[in-house]
């Protein structure tokens, strides 16, 4: 507000701040100039004629006294005095060239060219008796004017000067303080944008105690707010990750067990439903493992403790041995499998052999749990300029449609992070008629 204010009134604060301090210089330079009132042309005129017309006494001596006192009243006054018999016997300061005579003609004639012109001039006779002559005062008019004119005059370049000169330097210490401001934005804007190890903000020095001081204050203590969240999170992750861990650990005991106890029962002689029983019992328990094991595989992929070690294997080779496994289990479900692996150009792959056998694996449980429909599944290799891809397509309902099986959304999420960790990168396409997944490594 204080800068609004005097932004306002910037201009009549720079006046009045100059034309003080320009007062006060004339006031030690001009003496008592300042302090007299301003001169009257009448009192001058008529001071003149009364001290013209006073003097007793008519000779050189005393009009030249006359003249001297008048003289350091008036400076810039000039005077001469022409006697009774038209003689120009004393004159003071006189700038124009007079003559040493003077007739009735050329006394009218100089009284005529300087009534109520410039200079300003006063004729008055010299005592009681016109036979003594007459005396001249001249004086620039501008003596007449106030004292504060004559000090614009002689000071105005100081003044307008002194006043432009305020006004820019009200603009540069403006300029300077929002600089200042705008700097430390930018620094408070700069630390919001840097993250440390976890992610998270710095936290930035308060260095004044201001309304920008205060917003760093809070921004900082956002950022402790948000380090408490984020360590709390981080133990709260730690052990969830744990318990998940603990429990598919606890879990498959028990359930070895029930595999074990359904094995015994299925070698007793059964009915043909009870049989049926046994081998959807037997499935489940598949099926409960595979996700106990999915489960493990993700917690450790989210703590990044899972074994990750890259070689160079001929991929394509690699996967036939991967379906070779898995042609039986497809053809026990009637499934038509399609595979047309040509190679690649370059059929070396730098990645971990683990995690693209677990990829396939899930991708293939998948199909096999949620395309059965279909019954068919087609893998195959394409290349193109910039990548080099595994496709893996079938004829199902596509994973917009829902399914008799569940828990598909675990086994996608390892396959995404498994990919994305040998820097390799995937895409699905999945429409009513079927489900197309490619694993890309590019060129």
């Amino acid at each position: 507000m204080f800068l609004i204010l005097l932004a306002m009134s910037i201009v009549q604060v720079s006046y009045l701040i100059i034309a003080l301090f320009v007062f006060g210089v004339s006031s030690n330079t001009q003496g008592d100039t300042l302090n007299n009132h301003t001169i009257e042309e009448g009192d001058v005129e008529g001071k003149w004629h009364q001290e013209a017309n006073g003097m007793q006494i008519v000779t050189s001596e005393t009009i030249e006294e006359h003249f001297t006192k008048w003289k350091q009243q008036h400076p810039k006054a000039s005077m001469f005095w022409v006697d009774g018999q038209g003689t120009l016997a004393n004159q003071v300061n006189v700038k124009e060239q007079l003559p040493a005579e003077w007739s009735a003609v050329y006394t009218a004639k100089f009284i005529k060219q300087h009534y109520g012109g410039d200079p300003f001039t006063v004729i008055a006779f010299v005592g009681q008796d016109e036979m003594n002559g007459f005396v001249v005062l001249e004086m620039p008019r501008s003596e007449f004017d106030p004292p504060l004119k004559n000090i614009y005059d002689e000071y105005g370049l100081i003044f307008v000067s002194g006043v432009i000169f305020i006004i820019f330097l009200f603009l540069l210490v403006s300029f300077l303080f929002f600089r200042s401001i705008r700097k430390r934005l930018l620094q408070l804007q700069e630390a919001m944008e840097i993250r440390d190890v976890d992610g998270l903000p710095i936290e930035i020095t308060v260095k004044k105690k201001d309304e920008i001081g205060q917003l760093e204050k809070t921004f900082n203590q956002m950022v402790f707010e948000l380090r408490e969240s984020k360590q709390s999170e981080q133990k709260e992750e730690q052990l969830r990750r744990e318990l998940i861990a603990n429990l598919s650990h606890d879990l498959r005991t028990p359930l070895t067990k029930v595999r074990a106890q359904t094995y015994s029962i299925a070698k007793e002689v059964l009915s043909e439903e009870g049989q049926k029983a046994i081998e959807s019992l037997e499935a489940s328990v598949v099926n409960i493992d595979r996700l106990i094991e999915n489960l493990m595989s993700y917690t450790l992929l989210m703590a990044s403790k899972y074994k990750f070690e890259t070689k160079d294997i001929d991929v394509i080779r690699y996967v036939r041995e991967c379906l070779a496994l898995w042609y039986p289990v497809f053809e026990k479900e009637e499934f038509k499998f399609e595979v047309n692996l040509t190679p690649f150009e370059q059929n070396k792959w730098k990645i971990d052999p683990i995690w693209l056998g677990s990829i396939i694996d899930n991708l293939l449980q998948n199909v096999l749990r949620h395309a059965k429909s279909g019954g068919y599944i087609c893998v195959k290799t394409e290349s193109t300029n910039l990548y080099d891809a595994i496709v893996i397509s079938d004829k199902g309902n596509g994973m917009k449609n829902e399914s008799d099986e569940a828990g598909a959304g675990i086994g996608l999420s390892i396959v995404d992070m498994m990919v994305k960790g040998m820097k390799l990168d995937w895409d699905i396409e999945s429409s009513e008629v079927g489900t197309t997944i490619k694993i890309k490594k590019y060129k």
